[in-house]
């Protein structure tokens, strides 16, 4: 039963809709009504601008995190990362914003800084290294994700949960990026300025 109700609570967490709180508290606007219609950090810098955007991204970020700790928090035994996953999940698919979520990088990368920080700052490091060269958001979340991926197979070999749980974040991540992968064939993905 705690197991279920740690599942559930991370799930919740997940679904935590920051970039509509942040939009219509602050804003008075609802970014799904506008850019991509998506929930995350991205598009709530397009819409909303830098300030908007950070405070999104990281709200993104620690729901990651913290769903992630909750077996330690609630004494349970059970696997840390699985409840990252659900988090992950609810911040697809949020009950409190009618399913409509983001697209699972940031909350995916709050995961990975609560299982092994050292870890987060490699994803952050290539994450950033091929936005300055692309200047593709989209893109560059799905090479980050990618060469997770291959360091979790080549430097925690032994370590299958995570190996797993990459494997699936990897999944969702390329999932919720189709769209963007047809613009970016397309070359009408639209690019970052400030970088």
């Amino acid at each position: 039963m705690l197991t279920f109700i740690t599942l559930l609570s991370a799930y919740l967490i997940g679904s935590i809709p920051s970039g509509l709180i942040i939009g219509k508290t602050f804003y008075k606007i609802d970014i799904r009504e506008h850019g991509s219609k998506n929930l995350g950090g991205t598009n709530t810098f397009r819409t909303l601008g830098v300030k908007a955007g950070l405070t999104v991204t990281i709200m993104d970020i620690l729901k990651g995190t913290l769903a992630t700790f909750l077996p330690l928090m609630l004494g349970v035994e059970m696997s840390l990362l699985l409840a990252g996953v659900f988090a992950v999940i609810g911040h697809m698919f949020p009950i409190f914003a009618n399913f409509r979520g983001g697209k699972a990088v940031a909350t995916s990368a709050g995961v990975i800084l609560a299982y092994e920080p050292l870890f987060f700052l490699i994803v952050l490091i290539i994450f950033f290294i091929s936005l300055y060269i692309s200047k593709y958001v989209s893109l560059s979340s799905m090479i980050a994700c990618l060469l997770a991926l291959i360091y979790s197979l080549v430097f925690h070999s032994d370590d299958w949960a995570l190996i797993i749980v990459i494997g699936i974040l990897t999944i969702f991540i390329f999932y919720r990026h189709r769209a963007n992968i047809k613009r970016i064939i397309d070359k009408t993905e639209p690019k970052v300025k400030w970088l």
